[in-house]
């Protein structure tokens, strides 16, 4: 490594640090309070992911997994963690289109295979993207329970949210939904 790309590298890892102090919106906007921060997120993801990665047949590229589930929220440390129901209100592809321009300025200096591992999640075209997505849907059901056992209510949206997930196409995903769902 350079000179140069060590230093590009050490401005993305400090750009990627407020990850650790930023609450996941949704939580705050049902008043959670002290909610799990974006990076408690995906290293839950990454816990989801790794918990059900090896139950998958066909098997699925467990690095990779990994990779997208530690890095699919990090533009969130320049834009913040938008909620979806401020979301919805920008124009088609708003949302992605910045996510991608922040990748490009916080991810890809890691390593090009953190700049692959982050286009392939956003393209949802492989097995290991759905799998990724479906983690991130179960890892909030695993925070319902958790956050519902607490005392807190009001989080029925998060519920549909969980419930309504299509992980018929990786069974150990649909298991741990039924699991998630029974404990409501």
């Amino acid at each position: 490594m350079t000179e140069p790309e060590a230093d590009a590298v050490l401005e993305a890892l400090l750009a990627l640090g407020p990850l650790d102090a930023l609450p996941r919106t949704g939580w705050v906007l049902r008043g959670v309070p002290a909610p799990e921060s974006v990076a408690g997120h995906m290293l839950g993801v990454a816990h989801v992911a790794l918990a059900l990665a090896p139950r998958v047949e066909p098997p699925l590229d467990l690095g990779r997994v990994l990779a997208m589930a530690v890095l699919h929220d990090g533009p969130e440390a320049i834009s913040g963690d938008l909620p979806q129901p401020a979301s919805r209100h920008l124009p088609a592809g708003a949302k992605a289109a910045m996510e991608t321009s922040i990748a490009e300025e916080i991810i890809a200096p890691l390593s090009e295979a953190a700049k692959a591992a982050y286009g392939e999640y956003q393209s949802g075209k492989t097995p290991e993207a759905r799998f990724v997505k479906a983690c991130d849907t179960l890892q909030m059901g695993v925070r319902l329970v958790a956050y519902e056992a607490q005392g807190h209510q009001g989080l029925a949206e998060f519920w549909r949210s969980v419930a309504g997930a299509d992980m018929e196409e990786f069974p150990p995903c649909r298991r741990l939904q039924r699991a998630l769902v029974a404990r409501r």
